[in-house]
């Protein structure tokens, strides 16, 4: 058996470091693009299309002017949105992890039933308008807040993670713990929930993006433009300036340049802009959620 040398050993690193970095700039530059793009005249982006540097020439405001024209809807579809990915989120996660440390018990004797009954639903529903009728008829979804809350409450898929992750979990702490008088909340409050630390910052991270980026449950329960989200606000942006441009052509009225592309890109920005600076501080949680369910599984 060849034993790798130092040199061979440096080698590998140098060509895995070079990969690595070709890989992380394949990631980074469309988002840099989209950055640029956002900020440079609509004019040069038809023209010569998305441009790598911004020139003194090229720079451009009329994006965000356009898409910033009404700032308090912005700050409030903002505000919205962050109730509802905040409170969703904790609710969630509470709803996830106690699901799953009741099936991760093997003193628990329904706990085989229960998981394919959970499971079955992700193969087979009631369909788009049963659940439709179920929300607006039965539960008065319609303008309500709430209505952008519940329906994400419980992902099946989210709960199989908790459940692989607290079936690693020593039966015998919730032994010791019962011996000592502690009931089942206690228990799972005290000694499950911080045992299970990075198992909640990875599904904190998966519900919370599952809510920031959530337009459709907007769309189908929000008649008003009092509880409109970040991202449907954005949208309802975005159609408004293309109904205009069309309704300018068929009539041949002069509206100006209006910056249709840079619009686009200034609204990707605006939406993702939190995400993107707090994703580095939470990246690692993330890549450990995906193998959570694969090694433990």
């Amino acid at each position: 058996m060849k034993i790798k040398t130092g040199r061979d050993v440096l080698v590998f690193k140098i060509f895995s470091y070079i990969i690595t970095t070709i890989f992380g700039l394949l990631c980074i530059i469309p988002f840099y693009l989209i950055v640029v793009g956002s900020l440079t005249d609509e004019s040069t982006i038809i023209k010569e299309g998305y441009q790598f540097f911004l020139t003194a020439k090229t720079f451009s405001l009329e994006a965000y002017k356009m898409a910033l024209k009404n700032p308090e809807s912005i700050l409030h579809a903002y505000g919205v949105t962050i109730f509802v990915t905040v409170v969703g989120t904790t609710l969630s996660i509470i709803i996830t992890t106690m699901t799953g440390y009741v099936l991760a018990r093997p003193d628990f004797p329904w706990r085989n039933a229960l998981s394919f009954f959970f499971f079955f639903t992700t193969l087979f529903n009631g369909g788009l308008v049963p659940w439709y009728l179920l929300c607006t008829n039965t539960f008065k979804f319609t303008n309500h807040m709430y209505a952008l809350i519940i329906p994400g409450l419980f992902s099946v898929w989210n709960m199989i993670i908790a459940k692989s992750f607290m079936k690693g979990i020593p039966f015998e702490m919730i032994e010791a713990a019962k011996i000592d008088g502690a009931g089942d909340f206690r228990i799972y409050w005290q000694i499950i929930m911080p045992t299970a630390k990075p198992l909640i910052a990875t599904l904190t991270l998966f519900i919370a993006l599952s809510y920031w980026n959530d337009w459709y449950n907007c769309m189908l329960f929000m008649s008003t433009g009092e509880n409109w989200n970040l991202q449907y606000t954005l949208q309802n942006i975005l159609n408004s300036s293309e109904a205009l441009k069309r309704v300018a052509a068929a009539t041949g009225m002069q509206i100006g340049q209006m910056p249709s592309e840079g619009l686009k890109l200034a609204m990707t920005v605006i939406a993702t802009g939190p995400i993107v600076f707090l994703y580095p501080f939470l990246q690692k949680y993330f890549v450990k959620g995906l193998t959570i369910g694969a090694v433990k599984g």
